[in-house]
């Protein structure tokens, strides 16, 4: 059988850039939202690319390789679920951590884990709680079994399942 070479994931902007603590891709429809994020993160040092919804993060990940993705549930043209199932389903963003930043049903939470999200963080946030899943998604990437924020907490009290 025959070697074959196959495209990896592309290199995350904290890989190719020496020093950097992150690139963070915000999805959120709400502007204030996304600017209380973008706030939050700059001040700690990261470099935060923002889009509108889930077809302007398909349209925008490529260029921005982003070390993180925070995405919104409920958004316009392309919601966060099916976004996160399409960043899964692609080859070079699939290991791109995703957190959800969302006040998620039980319902979402469940399927943000079928298709692959790291981390939720439910609305309203501290913002300690935000730096700290950033954090640990830069530092750790995707893990399988990782757990994050307090929706996952609630989550679990509610009967569902949390990546642990």
């Amino acid at each position: 059988m025959g070697k074959t070479r196959t495209r990896g994931a592309l290199r995350s902007y904290s890989q190719v850039v020496p020093g950097a603590l992150g690139r963070v891709l915000v999805v959120d429809d709400n502007k204030v939202i996304r600017q209380l994020i973008r706030v939050n993160l700059e001040v700690e040092g990261f470099e935060v690319v923002t889009a509108a919804d889930g077809a302007e993060c398909l349209d925008v990940v490529q260029q921005v390789r982003p070390d993180v993705i925070t995405l919104d549930v409920v958004m316009p043209r392309l919601d966060g679920l099916r976004t996160a199932a399409r960043l899964r389903s692609e080859p070079s963003t699939q290991d791109v951590p995703v957190a959800i930043v969302s006040a998620c049903t039980r319902y979402e939470v469940e399927s943000g884990l079928a298709v692959g999200v790291d981390a939720f963080l439910s609305k309203p946030f501290e913002p300690a709680e935000l730096l700290g899943v950033v954090r640990q998604l830069c530092r750790n990437g995707r893990r399988p079994g990782v757990r994050s924020g307090r929706m996952g907490e609630r989550a679990e009290e509610a009967g569902g399942r949390t990546r642990r």
